[in-house]
C-alpha cells in the first residue's frame, strides 16, 4: 500500500497535477476544479485540482481525498480549515471538515464520472471531506 502511495504522489505531483491546475485555472478541464489551502509550514496559497463537487444549491463542495491524511492538502486543512474553491463565478471561500465516517465511495458517484474513476483506481485511503461555502 506504501508504494503505491508513494507512486502514485510522485505522478500527481510531477506529471498529472501540474497540467491539470493549468487548465483548470482557466475554466478548461471539465469535471476538475482548484482546491485553495494554506500550507501548514509555508503560509502560502497552495491549489490542488480536485473533481467539482460543488453540490445543487451552491452551498456545499464535496471533496474524496484519495490518500486521506496523507494528502498534503488534507493536513492543509487540519492545520487551516478556511479554504477556497474555484467555482465558474470565481473563488468562493468555506470551512473544510474530514468526515471519517461518510461513505467514500458513494460519495464519488456524485462526482465526476472521469476523475471519481481515477480516485478509486490510484486511492489508498479514502477520505471524504465537507466544503460548508460561505454565503
Amino acid at each position: 500500500m506504501e508504494r503505491k502511495r508513494r507512486f502514485v504522489t510522485a505522478m500527481q505531483v510531477k506529471v498529472l497535477n501540474p497540467p491539470i491546475r493549468a487548465l483548470a485555472a482557466r475554466g478548461l478541464a471539465p469535471g476538475v476544479t482548484l482546491l485553495e489551502t494554506t500550507g501548514r509550514k509555508s503560509g502560502e496559497p497552495r491549489r490542488t485540482p480536485v473533481s467539482n463537487g460543488l453540490e445543487r444549491g451552491g452551498d456545499r463542495f464535496w471533496i474524496v481525498a484519495e490518500m486521506g491524511r496523507k494528502a498534503a492538502y488534507v493536513r492543509n486543512i487540519e492545520a487551516d480549515p478556511r479554504v477556497r474553491v474555484r467555482l465558474r463565478r470565481g473563488w468562493r471561500a468555506g470551512t473544510a471538515q474530514l468526515l471519517e465516517g461518510d461513505d467514500a465511495r458513494e460519495r464519488l458517484r456524485s462526482l465526476s464520472r472521469l476523475n471519481a474513476a481515477g480516485v478509486r483506481a490510484m486511492g489508498t485511503e479514502l477520505l471524504v471531506i465537507r466544503v460548508d461555502l460561505d454565503p
